[in-house]
């Protein structure tokens, strides 16, 4: 996907509007042209939904963001929002720090 690495807290996203993002990773089911915006200043992009050439995947490619799409039942695996972890963009892994 996009860079090869992110770290931060997840913030995992069900609904809009929502609060900012900056600094975590983005969580979420999905990430059409709607929540584009939340892009900045993100550590990195999760969806459940998704493949190599969906909205989120590009967005992330163009921005330099290290991110994995396509990570099923993501919301609900990584843990609580806040929870530390970590986004390995290259290799495709999630990895829950705490």
């Amino acid at each position: 996907m996009g860079g090869p690495l992110g770290q931060g807290r997840a913030r995992v996203i069900s609904s809009w509007p929502t609060p900012s993002c900056k600094g975590g990773i983005l969580v979420t089911r999905f990430a059409g042209p709607s929540r584009s915006p939340l892009f900045l200043g993100v550590a990195g992009l999760v969806t459940e939904g998704g493949g190599l050439m969906t909205h989120g995947a590009v967005i992330a490619r163009e921005c330099g963001l290290p991110a994995v799409v396509g990570a099923d039942r993501a919301t609900l695996l990584t843990g609580a929002d806040g929870q530390r972890i970590r986004v390995h963009g290259t290799d495709g892994d999630v990895e829950i720090l705490d």
